[in-house]
Formats: C-alpha cells, structure tokens, sequence
C-alpha cells in the first residue's frame, strides 16, 4: 500500500463509502479516506495529519480557548477529546463508539503548546478494538492511553438500547 498524508480538511471528505463496505475504505490509489466524526471541530479536537490503516497521526494546536487559569494550563478534556478523536480515526469506522478507556495524563500542557497524538489499532476481536494512544509536546509524552471500542451496526443514537424509540435523536439527513 502506498503511504501518502491525508490532505489537511480531513472533514471535506465525506459520503464517500457505501453501507455494505467493510473494515477500512480506501480510494482506487489505495488512500485512506476518514469514515468516522467527519464533522468534529478540528480547531478543538485536533488535525488529522497522517491517516493509515490502524494508524493516525493528529495535531492539536492549544489555544486560549482551553485554558483554565492564570498561568496558561490547558484543560485536560481536551487532551482526552484529541485522543478519543485520534482512537475513533484508527479504527475508522462509520459507527465507531468508545466504551472504556485507561488513562494517565503524564505532563501538563500550555496554551501555545503543540500536542502530537499517535493512535495505533493494537487488538482487533470481531467488532471490538483496542487502540493506544500516545501525546507528545516535543519529546516529552504527555499522555498515555488505552481506547476500547465496538463497532456498531447503526449509529449509536439509532440503536434501540431501551423500549422505545430515542425521543431526544437528533433528526437529521442519512449520510
């Protein structure tokens, strides 16, 4: 397979997949195209800088935005929301949700700082995945972490979890 970095507007492509395609969806030219959160906000959660298959490679440019005092420390949601993203964009999966996760916030993070986030598919088990995520400001890991994740046949909000329908889903056009 041909190694080639995702173009940067990761949330441009999108409805490029059919219901019945399977695991990972790739171009002719055999480029990985995002299936998954095609409509996150990259300037919170992060930039996809390299898309594989069972591996991303993502950016996170931290702003005042997600500061939470004073002296420039940044919240760690965000931290976790970037690695969650960068697990969800591994496995790549148009119905991909997070069950559980492990996790350590090894170092603090500053405004201004940038956060390098490796996600790795490590466990695959019929329609679960295992993915460890790593974060770097520099050479300094700042983050370490383990995501399980199912994949579902529908979105999860489609899902008849309880008797009844969703009443609070959010109606929206199939994509």
């Amino acid at each position: 397979m041909k190694k080639r970095e995702k173009p940067k507007k990761v949330k441009d492509v999108q409805n490029v997949f059919e219901e019945d395609d399977l695991d990972y969806y790739e171009e002719d030219d055999g480029v990985v195209i995002l299936q998954t959160h095609n409509k996150i906000n990259q300037e919170l959660n992060g930039e996809i800088i390299k898309l594989e298959k069972g591996y991303v490679e993502l950016r996170l440019s931290t702003t005042s935005e997600m500061l939470v005092d004073k002296f420039g420390l940044i919240h760690g949601g965000f931290i976790f929301s970037a690695a969650d993203y960068a697990a969800m964009a591994a496995v790549n999966e148009p119905n991909v949700v997070l069950v559980a996760s492990d996790c350590q916030f090894l170092s603090p993070v500053r405004v201004n700082d940038e956060v390098n986030f490796i996600a790795k598919v490590r466990h695959k088990e019929g329609k679960k995945r295992n993915v460890n995520v790593e974060a770097y400001v520099l050479d300094i890991k700042v983050f370490d972490g383990v995501f399980k994740t199912v994949i579902t046949e529908k979105h999860v909000l489609k899902l008849k979890l309880l008797e009844g329908d969703n009443p609070n889903a959010i109606e929206e056009e199939d994509e």
